[in-house]
């Protein structure tokens, strides 16, 4: 398997994220005031949620109060708020005196190479560094990251989410069998739902790699959980066919 930096990465809500912290820091010297909570700036945020309708995420987001790619502040806007974590796990940006710094060394990248050079550092961290389950209440020990790149490679493949489970626990069956079993979740319900969360929804659709509907009921019926594979997966990810 291949990882590429997609040419273009417009459609990459993530990626569009950073460049604006970027943009904002260096248009004030390298540096930008956090809020007294430590979150980015209402204008960033704002100029953030304005992104959405570009990305293709938008056609299941039209009520921003909703949305996790809209919000009036960081921490009502959780795709946004994934990226600046990202951002400085990846060492990209630091917060110290109640500002945002931009690091020397990132500095002197953005103005060379521009955005791309950050596309790898902000994906290794997004699959080594980032806890999955930072934005849910689902147990924090079951880690699918060890598995993220099974999971991509039969995604990219049938684009089905319930198939990926099922594949998922027949590949890893002594990971489903350690999974806390509850009254109303039992293991494959709740490997379902992780999968569904952590991967698909806060991973692969925060970077602009799937969409998927997140309307579970239509006329009374389950709706197939199927993701909607957008270019960018495919430009970043190659498979060998062999």
């Amino acid at each position: 398997m291949i990882i590429n930096t997609p040419d273009d990465l417009s459609t990459s809500p993530v990626m569009r994220y950073l460049s604006l912290i970027l943009d904002e820091a260096m248009h004030h010297g390298g540096f930008f005031k956090a809020t007294p909570k430590g979150n980015l700036p209402t204008k960033l945020v704002k100029h953030a949620s304005a992104l959405l309708p570009e990305f293709a995420v938008s056609q299941y987001h039209a009520h921003l109060s909703i949305s996790e790619f809209a919000g009036r502040n960081e921490e009502a806007f959780n795709a946004l708020h994934y990226t600046r974590i990202l951002a400085e796990a990846a060492g990209i940006i630091y917060r110290r005196s109640g500002h945002y710094h931009v690091k020397k060394a990132a500095q002197k990248q953005y103005q060379t190479h521009g955005l791309h050079c950050f596309f790898l550092p902000m994906l290794e961290a997004a699959v080594t560094k980032y806890n999955w389950g930072y934005l849910d209440g689902w147990p924090e020990e079951v880690d699918l990251r060890t598995f993220w790149l099974f999971m991509l490679w039969r995604l990219q493949y049938h684009g089905s989410a319930d198939q990926l489970a099922n594949e998922v626990a027949t590949a890893f069956p002594d990971f489903v069998g350690e999974l806390p079993a509850e009254e109303h979740f039992p293991p494959m319900r709740l490997l379902s739902i992780l999968i569904e969360s952590r991967f698909i929804e806060r991973f692969l659709q925060f970077w602009g790699f799937v969409t998927i509907d997140p309307k579970r009921i239509f006329a009374g019926a389950p709706v197939s959980r199927m993701v909607d594979r957008q270019p960018l997966l495919a430009q970043a990810f190659e498979f060998s066919s062999d």
